[in-house]
């Protein structure tokens, strides 16, 4: 039993009252008129089991502004399958109107209109409420965190996670999995998880020395609830060695392990299991290859790709739940299980919209006392956006074309190169820059950016291999990433073609050349997974950057030509 129903009514509601133009401060008040919390957490309660899914909150404790990507393509089987449809297809395939506030949260279009309308997403007291009025209406439901949590923020940088720690304590959580967790570094993690209240499980984070599962992380926890036994199955992150750092952690291996799983699902159904949910960071497409390669599985609860759908996606018999990302929504789940089986399911992804859901008063100052000692470092403006800054989309993204922009001007490069990642919020045309808003799309834990020489042949051959992680037809061999952003340098890429096949037409546009193979560039970059890189702060070179600036106005850019989709 599936329903959009109660997320699409809201939709349709306010857009029959604010129509599709006229934003401003009027629309916001027709916005909170036409969407209330109640209607948000409406929902009948079905079965006897509730799920609540968060995942990817990369340390958002505040509203934030968060653009959805223009370009998510899919390849192979998943070509022009959700998640891998944006902006006016994906609204035509749920049935969301125009300028609605599904429109808003889920697709891209009119974003800075929109964004004057509904106002910021997220907020961990929002989520909070959220959380509540769910446990009021089933005490016992499952509150489960997807990872990437305790990364992404100044305060979360500078508490190495504690921040984070604290208030997801304080929302009660039942389990939780893992990714940039780990970029805190072994010990780090080990101590946070020794110490707590809930479980950390991962059935795929083995012993690197002794290829044993981790004592420190279980495969699994059952939980009795509704007269019957759920079996929790963590999957953390498969590729950490690989897209991540492998010296932060080297005690640890991970991999998709899906022949374990199996193991897994057949010993908790052993056990009694009456229901089987997995708590996934693998990604949307890879959970939905496990999910027809391991039988057994009822539901995942996927992260990692921050996709956001507003109805579950059926393989097989496994139900697949996306729930986004930075704290935009939370995902309920209710499942009506009977007899030692599954009989039905009903959803909802509930927007977070954070002028709209009221505040629970004690996370609000928790929040605030994590925040309060670095609040003039946190609040300070270095500069104004005259546009819209996102990131997000296989190729593109505003926000990472500034970074470029400040690697090539203050590391004096030809070329530069910016991570592919896909957490960090929006920010509109006309919003202050402070200091938090740039760590928000830069904070990690080896930020330092490089300069170094590299042939045209191997900037190439980074080029192909990161195309391979993001387009190999094949989701096991996807990393979940976009693409590396490349600034003043322009390519072609045909996303069909094999493996060191893909990029041509490398131009250098500076001067309108062509890449010569054998010629060496200066190339700036940041986020490198080597041991020992050396450099300033990436936060430090933007920050210098926008400074120069003053205001900021970066308009997307056409350097990347796509063929293939």
């Amino acid at each position: 039993m599936i329903s959009r129903r109660d997320f699409l009514q809201v939709s349709m509601a306010a857009s029959a009252m604010l129509g599709t133009s006229g934003f401003g401060n009027w629309a916001r008040l027709a916005a909170q008129q036409a969407l209330t919390q109640d209607q948000l957490l409406e929902f009948e309660t079905f079965g006897n089991i509730s799920l609540i899914h968060v995942t990817d909150i990369h340390a958002q404790l505040k509203p934030i502004y968060f653009r959805e990507p223009s370009v998510n393509l899919g390849v192979g089987s998943n070509k022009g399958q959700v998640p891998h449809i944006t902006g006016a297809d994906f609204r035509k395939a749920y049935g969301i109107n125009d300028g609605s506030p599904s429109a808003y949260a889920l697709t891209y279009d009119d974003f800075s209109s929109l964004a004057q309308a509904y106002g910021r997403v997220g907020g961990l007291d929002r989520v909070s409420t959220v959380i509540n009025a769910i446990r009021a209406d089933r005490p016992d439901a499952l509150l489960l965190d997807g990872g990437d949590t305790w990364h992404g923020s100044y305060t979360c940088y500078q508490t190495e996670g504690q921040d984070m720690v604290n208030v997801m304590n304080a929302l009660k959580p039942d389990a939780m999995t893992f990714h940039w967790e780990f970029t805190l570094g072994s010990e780090r993690v080990n101590g946070i998880v020794e110490g707590l209240p809930f479980a950390a499980l991962g059935q795929n984070i083995f012993d690197a020395e002794w290829d044993e599962p981790a004592e420190l992380f279980k495969p699994y926890k059952f939980f009795e609830r509704g007269g019957a036994k759920v079996a929790v199955i963590g999957q953390a992150f498969p590729y950490m060695p690989i897209a991540n750092p492998r010296w932060m952690f080297p005690e640890y291996s991970f991999g998709i392990r899906d022949e374990n799983m199996q193991e897994m699902v057949d010993e908790v159904r052993g056990m009694g299991a009456d229901v089987v949910v997995v708590l996934s960071h693998n990604g949307f497409d890879v959970d939905k290859k496990m999910a027809s390669v391991v039988s057994g599985i009822d539901v995942i609860l996927s992260g990692h790709t921050h996709d956001a759908l507003p109805e579950p996606v059926l393989v097989g018999q496994t139900h697949i739940i996306a729930s986004g990302s930075n704290g935009k929504f939370v995902s309920r789940v209710d499942l009506d299980v009977r007899d030692g089986q599954m009989m039905g399911l009903k959803h909802k992804l509930i927007p977070i919209f954070s002028d709209v859901i009221a505040p629970d008063p004690m996370i609000t100052k928790l929040i605030d006392e994590q925040r309060a000692p670095f609040a003039d470092q946190l609040s300070e403006v270095i500069g104004q956006a005259d546009s819209l800054l996102y990131r997000r989309g296989n190729f593109n993204g505003t926000w990472d074309d500034l970074i470029c922009d400040a690697l090539i001007s203050e590391r004096e490069a030809d070329i530069a190169m910016s991570p592919g990642v896909r957490w960090g919020p929006s920010i509109v045309p006309g919003q202050d820059i402070t200091r938090e808003d740039i760590w928000n799309v830069t904070s990690m834990s080896y930020g330092e950016a490089y300069r170094t020489e590299m042939t045209g042949e191997f900037i190439k051959v980074i080029l192909e291999d990161v195309a391979d992680n993001i387009f190999n037809p094949d989701p096991y061999y996807q990393q979940g990433g976009d693409m590396v952003r490349i600034g003043g340098m322009g390519y072609r890429i045909d996303i069909n073609k094999p493996q060191g096949e893909r990029i041509s037409e490398m131009t250098l546009l500076s001067t309108g050349e062509a890449i010569d193979p054998a010629k060496t560039y200066n190339v700036a970059g940041w986020a490198s997974v080597n041991e020992g890189t050396e450099g300033p702060q990436i936060w430090d070179v933007v920050e210098n950057h926008i400074r120069k600036l003053g205001t900021v106005n970066v308009t997307p850019r056409d350097n990347v030509k796509v063929v293939g989709a």
